[in-house]
């Protein structure tokens, strides 16, 4: 999800909500140390295989305006049970609609007692009750919306959706069966915008995207803990919150919580380093495609470019037994999980740690082609004035992988750039694919059943995968 560009203001002093609970004591559990300059600006998706502050011609891009961070002591934990009766902010609604954002257009009055990721409740101009949600003012996206009408968000409000989440998970797609890592919560297709959850193995991995779940996320990544039978939880900061949300907080966890875990995926072992991995810690998201691509990698050389901590290289080899599988990624930490990934699997694979436009140039120079490349790279698009620059991205990117895929080879392109529709992004790579080559789009896919996307927020829908078959070169 991507906002508007605001105007920076100063956080104002940490005065309480009037008749608000206190916010009790500091977090409790281990705290992991701040992360210096360098993580900060690399850190999330955006660094698998590409330099984060650079284009692919080495240019700087565009630099948006800095934010000054919202004050620590405004993110204190909050707890969740707050009463119907307790008096709340009010804001006013002058243009509603069913979708779960309502940017600060579409606000009236808002009562001088809001503060920074308080609960609040929502009127219309008529003064009759619409709902309850999460304010930020530092935001364009002003508000997520929680309830409506009279529907109230106490303690058990928030328990019920999480135990909800989790029995889709656990229950429903039945997910334990093939996988110990899956997502428990997903924003707002689970009722609870501003916040991801996953379960990796015994840990409960929270990610929040707003300074009202970022507040909460302690008794949130409690109560997701419980309800998946995880023994630890750890909470992260989703990326670019600070540019997008104005506020920048810790990571933070349960006491004990282990620096790594193993999970298994279809059998396959990931071992996942929280001290260095992305996001939550692992994609999750790209599980059916996996195993998806296995299908048609027996005997065959592949090639996983941004490979990350090779999900995919690992899972051709793994699961489909192809001959031989190189990896590419420009983070050191994530080649570095790769290669052990491989190692724990007893796989005999290659990585490579560089920048990707580089290595395809240099692959095409030579006469290199692959039966199958993977091309999953990082969010080029994050905001709206980036479309343009991401969408150029992708097309060299693409125009790059397909040059190195062997004749009737395969080429799985991905993009996880919500802000680009799936149509516009198989334009894109339809463009890019040189005109000497014969190619045919065999199908579309999207990220696994445990990211569902919400039906009235269809921009929740950030994944598409494009399989191309790449024929012989057109005589």
């Amino acid at each position: 999800m991507s906002t508007e560009p605001y105007s920076s203001r100063g956080p104002r002093s940490p005065r309480p909500p009037r008749g608000a609970k206190p916010a009790g004591p500091p977090r409790t559990g281990d705290r992991r140390p701040p992360r210096d300059d360098k993580s900060r600006e690399t850190r999330g998706r955006d660094d698998r295989g590409h330099k984060d502050r650079r284009d692919d011609r080495g240019h700087d891009r565009e630099q948006r305006p800095e934010k000054l961070p919202l004050s620590p002591t405004l993110l204190r934990q909050r707890v969740l049970d707050v009463l119907p009766t307790d008096p709340l902010p009010v804001i006013v609604v002058k243009a509603p609609s069913p979708h779960p954002w309502i940017y600060r257009k579409r606000l009236g009055s808002i009562g001088s007692n809001a503060r920074h990721g308080d609960l609040v409740e929502l009127q219309l101009i008529d003064g009759s009750h619409f709902g309850h949600g999460l304010f930020n003012p530092r935001a364009e996206l002003s508000v997520r919306m929680l309830t409506r009408g009279d529907e109230f968000p106490t303690g058990q409000w928030w328990a019920d959706r999480v135990q909800t989440a989790v029995d889709v998970r656990r229950k429903f797609l039945n997910l334990d069966k093939d996988a110990s890592a899956y997502r428990l919560v997903h924003a707002e297709a689970d009722g609870l915008p501003g916040v991801t959850i996953d379960k990796l193995g015994s840990i409960a991995s929270l990610e929040a995207f707003s300074p009202g779940m970022y507040q909460r996320a302690e008794a949130i990544a409690k109560l997701a803990a419980q309800a998946a039978g995880c023994d630890h939880w750890i909470v992260r900061p989703g990326p670019a919150t600070l540019e997008q949300e104005g506020f920048e907080g810790e990571s933070f966890a349960s006491p004990d919580c282990p620096p790594k875990t193993t999970i298994e995926e279809f059998g396959t072992k990931f071992e996942i380093d929280l001290r260095t991995a992305h996001k939550t810690g692992f994609f999750c998201d790209q599980r059916e495609n996996r195993r998806r691509l296995a299908q048609w990698t027996q005997g065959k050389s592949v090639l996983d470019i941004c490979c990350y901590t090779g999900g995919f290289g690992v899972q051709a080899m793994r699961l489909g037994k192809a001959a031989e599988v190189t990896g590419v990624d420009l983070d050191e930490n994530a080649i570095k999980s790769a290669r052990r990934n491989a190692q724990i699997n007893k796989l005999d694979m290659r990585f490579v740690q560089a920048d990707v436009f580089h290595y395809l140039r240099d692959m095409a120079a030579t006469g290199r082609t692959f039966d199958i490349v993977v091309c999953d790279p990082p969010k080029f698009i994050r905001h709206r004035d980036e479309r343009d620059a991401g969408r150029r991205k992708y097309y060299d990117l693409n125009r790059l992988a397909s040059a190195v895929v062997a004749p009737g080879g395969l080429l799985l392109t991905c993009t996880c750039s919500g802000l680009m529709p799936a149509d516009d992004f198989v334009r894109t790579v339809a463009t890019a694919i040189p005109a000497d080559r014969r190619a045919s789009l065999l199908a579309r896919t999207g990220a696994a059943a445990d990211h569902p996307v919400a039906l009235g927020c269809l921009d929740t829908e950030y994944l598409h995968a494009a399989w191309v078959r790449m024929g012989d070169p057109v005589t």
